[in-house]
């Protein structure tokens, strides 16, 4: 499905009110949550591609079980959540300079990293002033949403 007709699918659900669509086409299948609040939940599923397999055996084990404990061990500070599920990336390209490092003074709107999910590059901005106390993801891990990325201080 194309990324415009996900686009219109999305502000269909959120303009209407309604809770939930799902919308089946051919052998892809896209249920669109809508949440209690102005964030928005996507789920996709299409056929298997080569490099989905590999994937997603790997992030349920991964996500369920680490999560409740790395959350007691977080640094004090505000905490920067995925938006989104995809894979986290530091910096703008292979072999480039990080957005940002620990220790680093960050302002509103700085990117503090990209997020590729379905071919596009999201860029994950500040949303607080501080300084970056730690950076929870390493380079070319998937995340899931809401996730914790970044503390800020």
């Amino acid at each position: 499905m194309d990324l415009r007709k996900l686009k219109k699918l999305i502000d269909l659900v959120q303009e209407s009110g309604i809770a939930e669509l799902e919308v089946t086409e051919n052998d892809e299948k896209v249920r669109i949550v809508r949440g209690g609040g102005p964030q928005r939940e996507v789920y996709v599923s299409a056929p298997p591609v080569m490099p989905a397999p590999a994937a997603l055996p790997a992030a349920p084990a991964a996500a369920p079980a680490p999560a409740p404990a790395a959350e007691p061990e977080l640094p004090k500070g505000h905490v920067v959540k995925s938006p989104m599920v995809g894979t986290f990336y530091r910096a703008p390209s292979p072999g480039a300079k990080p957005f940002v490092e620990v220790g680093d003074a960050v302002k509103v709107g700085q990117t503090l990293c990209i997020i590729e999910a379905m071919k596009l590059l999201n860029e994950i901005e500040c949303d607080k002033d501080g300084v970056i106390k730690a950076i929870l993801i390493e380079n070319g891990q998937p995340v899931e949403y809401g996730e914790p990325l970044f503390v800020i201080e």
